[in-house]
């Protein structure tokens, strides 16, 4: 598959996100998706993840983050910009 096909979506959650296992979960729902990036918690309380894929992949992967997670997020923000291609998983990040 062409690079060009892959978009790159870095998406910040907003709301009480740090604290409830929405990391582990994100990570669990990437697997279960053709998407690759990571998932890190930031220091103002968000919670920043940038995936990779086709956009009908992380369509579906973010729709099923946003319904499982539905509670705890009160907002997001999301840029979407070309494929790095630089990701071969998704994993959880450590700041």
């Amino acid at each position: 598959m062409a690079p060009s096909q892959h978009i790159r979506t870095s998406i910040t959650f907003h709301g009480q996100v740090q604290g409830v296992g929405f990391r582990m979960t994100t990570e669990r729902i990437a697997n279960g998706h053709p998407v690759t990036g990571w998932v890190r918690n930031q220091p103002d309380g968000t919670v920043e993840c940038v995936v990779e894929g086709k956009s009908s992949a992380i369509t579906g992967f973010l729709d099923q983050v946003r319904e499982t997670m539905s509670g705890y997020i009160v907002d997001t923000h999301e840029l979407q910009a070309e494929a790095t291609g630089e990701f071969t998983t998704f994993e959880v990040r450590y700041p």
